[in-house]
């Protein structure tokens, strides 16, 4: 599995996860922080490792052409 496949899985797996964060857990309080927050934030990370697997994918095969 290239690099880029890797960042887009891990990235699309983030994303899912913290969005069952953001729907499923809401009300749901931990000393520190709320999960629907910790929801959005891993959200965010997902679609920026998403997209950054995304460039590597379009760089890779543009430098191969």
């Amino acid at each position: 599995m290239s690099p880029a496949s890797k960042n887009m899985a891990e990235g699309a797996a983030t994303l899912l996860a913290g969005l069952a964060l953001k729907l499923f857990a809401d009300g749901v309080e931990i000393s520190f922080v709320s999960l629907t927050k910790a929801g959005v934030v891993m959200m965010v990370i997902g679609a920026v490792q998403t997209l950054f697997g995304l460039f590597q994918a379009t760089r890779t095969s543009s430098a191969r052409g």
